[in-house]
């Protein structure tokens, strides 16, 4: 690793090009900073590998459009710009244009583009393509672009570096594929890599991949514009009336971040409920067709949206300077993608609030985040024997291995990239197939990512409970030796920053509680066997099939989380009052739903999935008696059921254990079942018991969901 205090400087021919560029991006007074010039020249020497790891606005972006214009001047071939996120791409687009460079990208929203941008690749007509990390993992670009472009990159560009790295907050394996790239290119191609959170150990990390003489250029990590805030001691829903309450007054226009999509779009719906178009916000998640995420961003850029609601799916690269709030509904699992995400605030203005509203709900979270991206040996064994009767001249698509192995498509997937990055398999025109390497399991490196990953969750505590400056903590995770006390953040002043008050207003948290459990949320059913230890595979018959259900509670709803928390506990006596909640909720959305039945339920049916059987019963008698609804049960006993089954071995447990006697089936018998289920997050329970009582000879079957879990 080179050493990141050398300083080099342009020649005068350079630096008047790297200076038109820079006053076209940020006007006529604007000129190169030291460290900037440095990241250039060094882009100007043949064979180059730098890292430049430097808070969001330090300007990043215009280090690459300097050295394309230098480099271009100069007879290179054009820039390849690797980029994580099509919002980012179109923002470098316009900034490329602005600097007086022709750039381009090759996405899903453009296909209709594709052969006349390739063509002016070809021909010289474009200085910079920008592409994402999955389209250069896909064979058909890597044969028509990649190939075209062998040994003629001028410059290579890695935005948002650290998710090359694993021990990163972001780790994205079709990253890894960037080293395909650099093994395809002269060696006198420059390479840039940058990124604005990476601690040490991930900045060693991707400098080794680089190349052992990456000139690594680091700087001050702090944000002398944000003003940090923490909010502690709300209730889930606390938060959401809080966000209400304060969005009217917050500066500006910002980004309220949730940790799920679940929450995105109930807040973004309350708060559209209680404000109207006096506050507009709207939902923004990765669930969205890419135009529509332009648009809203678009919008929030223009100022026409108070506010956009969003998962982390707005995060890297989304540029809007005068950003006047972050707001977090929910603590991220990392300090650094943390400070990642509130840096999309006051990077053109002088003030910015920063606000986070943690929770002890945010916990579970953070564990699922802590191992979601770690392959189990078990499930990667299944898929890759799975692979196995495909080769080249049929290999394998996601949804046959999907029906093949009983996995869920998105485990799929990923494991599909992460034994891409391993060698271990081939991602070709038509599908996978094994390379022929042999696949094992690196348990020591697997535990220490888990390890690093809970650290950082352990830092994000400390972060809430104040244990000291909230910027300092930030910039120590990212191991910025600049780290100090930033003299106005809630820790150091003592207080919260106006308009900011530590508490909801109670009249606001009751009306949320009655707007947010009057919601409807449909169940759709599942329509695939899944194979593997099931046996059965393929599409479920019309006949044996659910009709699409409802669920009355979903995910970690913030408004039924207190009688959640005292009602499914199948050892302790019921609590009447959350239990006539539950009651009064599940003939609420019978009511809502009526409208959509196939037919009118004519009988009841409980199944207590989840072990809560006198819950399950109480309800399904009080919808039997309100509805005059006859009532039937099914005889269950499943046997060897835990969390960790696969979804096949799950779907075997179910039909094993449940059994639809004589009695039962002359009661559902040509008529409509109301299946009432007390919790489930598979919904294998609702599918097999669904298809038991249709071959029972029931005429259809509307699952009623009372928990979907997570």
């Amino acid at each position: 690793m080179a050493d990141s205090s050398a300083t080099l400087t342009l020649t005068d021919t350079r630096a008047g090009i790297a200076g038109g560029v820079i006053q076209a991006i940020a006007g006529e007074s604007a000129r190169l900073r030291p460290d900037q010039e440095t990241a250039v020249a060094a882009l100007c020497e043949a064979g180059a590998r730098v890292l430049v790891v430097q808070a969001t606005g330090w300007g990043k972006s215009a280090v690459y459009w300097a050295a394309t214009a230098i480099r271009r001047a100069e007879g290179a071939g054009p820039t390849l710009v690797v980029s994580p996120l099509l919002s980012l791409m179109r923002d470098q687009v316009a900034a490329a244009s602005r600097a007086g460079l022709r750039a381009a990208t090759l996405n899903s929203n453009n296909i209709d583009e594709w052969s006349s941008i390739e063509h002016d690749l070809r021909s010289g007509g474009i200085d910079v393509l920008l592409v994402s990390p999955e389209r250069l993992a896909n064979p058909g670009f890597g044969r028509r672009v990649l190939d075209g472009l062998a040994g003629q990159v001028g410059l290579l560009v890695i935005d948002e570096a650290h998710a090359v790295s694993d021990w990163g907050h972001d780790f994205r394996p079709d990253y890894r594929r960037v080293s395909d790239v650099l093994q395809q290119l002269n060696p006198k191609t420059p390479v840039l890599a940058t990124t604005a959170t990476a601690n040490s150990r991930v900045t060693d990390d991707v400098a080794h991949q680089l190349g052992e003489s990456t000139l690594v250029l680091r700087g001050p990590l702090a944000r002398s514009s944000l003003q940090l805030a923490v909010v502690d001691a709300l209730s889930p829903l606390d938060r959401f009336a809080w966000v209400v309450d304060h969005l009217p007054q917050l500066p500006g226009s910002g980004i309220v971040y949730t940790l799920t999509v679940a929450d995105a779009q109930r807040l973004a719906a309350t708060i559209q409920e209680v404000h109207g178009r006096d506050v507009p916000v709207a939902a923004y998640t990765g669930g969205l067709e890419a135009g529509e995420r332009e648009s809203l961003e678009d919008a929030l850029r223009a100022n026409q949206l108070k506010a956009l609601i969003a998962t982390s799916a707005l995060g890297m690269g989304y540029d809007k300077p005068d950003l006047g709030f972050v707001v977090h509904v929910g603590s991220p699992p990392s300090p650094v993608s943390y400070y990642q995400q509130v840096g999309r605030a006051g990077r053109g203005i002088d003030h910015a609030i920063v606000a986070l509203l943690p929770s002890d709900a945010d916990a579970g979270v953070w564990d699922y985040f802590a191992t979601a991206t770690i392959p189990v040996p078990e499930n990667v064994n299944r898929l890759l024997q799975a692979l196995d009767g495909y080769g080249p001249d049929q290999p394998a698509t996601v949804p046959m291995l999907e029906a093949e192995t009983g996995l869920r498509r998105t485990r799929v997937e990923l494991m599909l990239k992460q034994l891409a990055v391993d060698g271990a398999v081939d991602r070709v025109e038509r599908g996978w197939v094994r390379t022929g390497a042999e696949w094992a399991f690196d348990a020591a490196h697997y535990d220490g990512i888990v390890a690093v990953r809970r650290r950082e969750a352990d830092i994000m505590r400390a972060y809430t409970r104040g244990d000291r400056c909230l910027m300092q903590l930030l910039q120590e995770s990212l191991d910025d030796p600049s780290a100090e006390p930033c003299g106005r953040c809630s820790v150091c002043i003592g207080a919260l920053p106006d308009p900011l008050l530590p508490t909801a207003q109670a009249e606001t948290v009751a009306t949320i509680t009655r707007l947010l459990r009057g919601e409807v949320h449909v169940l759709e059913p599942r329509k695939m066997w899944p194979g593997g230890a099931f046996g059965a595979k393929g599409r479920i018959p019309a006949e044996l099939m659910a009709e699409p259900g409802r669920s009355l509670i979903y995910a970690d709803a913030p408004e039924w989380r207190e009688v959640l928390r005292a009602t499914l506990n199948a050892d302790a006596e019921l609590p009447a009052e959350p239990v006539e909640a539950l009651k009064s909720g599940a003939v609420a959305a019978l009511s809502r739903w009526r409208s959509s039945w196939s037919g009118r339920p004519e009988v009841v049916v409980p199944l207590p999935a989840a072990g809560h059987g006198r819950l399950t019963s109480a309800i399904a008698d009080h919808v039997a008696s309100v509805g005059h609804l006859d009532r039937a049960e099914l005889t269950i006993n499943p046997t060897g059921f835990t969390d960790e089954l696969s979804s096949a071995e799950e779907a075997k447990v179910w039909r094993d254990g449940l059994h639809v006697d004589d009695q039962t089936a002359q009661s559902v018998a040509g008529r409509t079942v109301l299946l009432l289920v007390d919790a489930s997050s598979s919904q294998w329970p609702v599918t097999v018991a669904a298809a038991k009582l249709r071959e029972s000879g029931a005429a259809a079957v509307l699952p009623l969901l009372i928990h979907k879990r997570p």
